[in-house]
């Protein structure tokens, strides 16, 4: 329905006698009365009041119809740009106010219906020429499709332009989610959540899928915010421990690596995200683990990841309370280490203790102990030194081992 493109035939309308338009203008609003009613009884979507703004919208459309078909019938090559702009725009209202198009397309239906047997009574009323019917009836049908085109167009740009929109949001809230604050502010999350169509939880985990780039939870996309950062997908996950969301995510994710960080709340989305790559990392440090597909849960690794989060440090560190082990023959220094250890995380320090906790006897527990007094002396009793030392043991034990 253009005047630079032919989008309908007007063959029909070139066959009809020009006085058939002034005969259906004089009986346009009876017409549109009785289009209007038959629309409001059949089809539910239309059920309201005249008064309001879908009976104005509905009341307005009608007549428009009624008025562009006579025009049509008088001047059948003129150009309908003015019609297209407003049917289109009732297609947007239409999606914009929550209802399909199915409403829409029966309304066309039931209104083609009052039409085409009210334009024949004019005819019949008019004694003109009975041929003159069936070319109507083509007419209506023909007319009814294209206005129908037209708002089915309105309303897929409407629902084209949301669906873009609401993409938007959804990508610049997930950045917002996973961006480390600055400071103490916060920035509110409803707003962009509601523009986003995602229900702010109470609580978020997020799930890291290695190496996927096409990565889906089949009937989840509503559910999951999802992103692409460099060959993974990370996925944030609502309210994890309820609803079997996870279930779903670990289904999705067999036979991949995918890691999942702790229960937070939602406005620290970041922190989950940032452990469950901490843990990827580490793991891929560990050549023996490469490529089995696990779904694991960083949990019970908190306080490596901590450390790991601050390893060069804590090797500074280590170099600086365990210097004197540089000085030992490997092995040594390495059954030391573990025996400080074992030291330093028994109640009373004593050898049988420390020889339980190895699976030693506690004679070689007592020798190992002698010598860690003479390498540390009086330290071995200062707070201060023995938890720096268990923090330095506790970051060489992560650091990755080599051949």
């Amino acid at each position: 329905m253009s005047s630079q493109v032919e989008t309908f035939s007007r063959q029909p309308w070139h066959e009809l006698p020009p006085v058939l338009a002034a005969l259906i203008r004089t009986r346009s609003e009876g017409i549109v009365t009785d289009m209007i009613k038959a629309i409001v009884d059949e089809v539910s979507a239309y059920r309201r009041s005249l008064d309001s703004a879908v009976g104005r919208d509905l009341t307005e459309s009608v007549r428009r119809a009624v008025l562009q078909f006579a025009e049509l019938i008088e001047h059948p090559d003129s150009a309908q740009d003015h019609h297209i702009r407003h049917f289109r725009h009732l297609g947007r209202v239409e999606f914009l106010n929550g209802r399909t198009t199915d409403g829409l397309q029966a309304a066309f239906r039931v209104g083609a219906r009052v039409g085409s047997r009210r334009y024949a009574e004019i005819v019949q009323e008019a004694s003109l020429p009975p041929e003159n019917v069936l070319t109507l009836h083509e007419a209506v049908l023909i007319h009814i499709n294209a206005l129908s085109n037209e708002s089915v167009k309105g309303f897929l740009a409407a629902q084209l332009r949301s669906e873009g929109e609401v993409k938007r949001a959804r990508r610049t809230l997930v950045e917002r989610l996973l961006e480390q604050p600055r400071g103490q502010e916060r920035v509110p999350l409803g707003p962009l959540a509601e523009r986003a169509h995602w229900t702010l939880p109470n609580a978020v985990a997020c799930v890291v899928v290695r190496s996927a780039l096409r990565f889906t939870v089949p009937g989840a996309d509503g559910e999951l915010l999802c992103v692409h950062r460099g060959g993974d997908v990370v996925l944030i996950v609502p309210e994890p421990e309820t609803g079997g969301l996870v279930d779903r995510v670990r289904a999705a994710a067999r036979g991949r690596v995918a890691l999942m960080g702790p229960t937070v709340p939602a406005h620290e989305a970041w922190l989950s995200l940032q452990c469950a790559r901490l843990a990827l990392d580490r793991r891929a440090q560990q050549p023996t683990e490469q490529g089995d597909g696990a779904f694991l849960h960083v949990d019970d690794e908190l306080a490596e990841l901590h450390l790991l989060r601050g390893a060069p440090i804590g090797q500074l560190l280590g170099r600086r309370v365990l210097g004197v082990f540089a000085d030992l023959p490997r092995g040594r220094a390495a059954r030391l280490a573990e025996t400080l250890d074992a030291l330093l995380m028994s109640w009373g320090r004593t050898a049988p203790e420390v020889a339980q906790a190895l699976g030693i006897h506690p004679q070689t527990a007592r020798k190992r102990l002698r010598q860690l007094e003479a390498l540390f002396g009086d330290r071995l009793g200062d707070p201060r030194f023995r938890f720096e030392a268990l923090l330095a043991l506790r970051t060489h034990a992560l650091r990755p081992t080599t051949g």
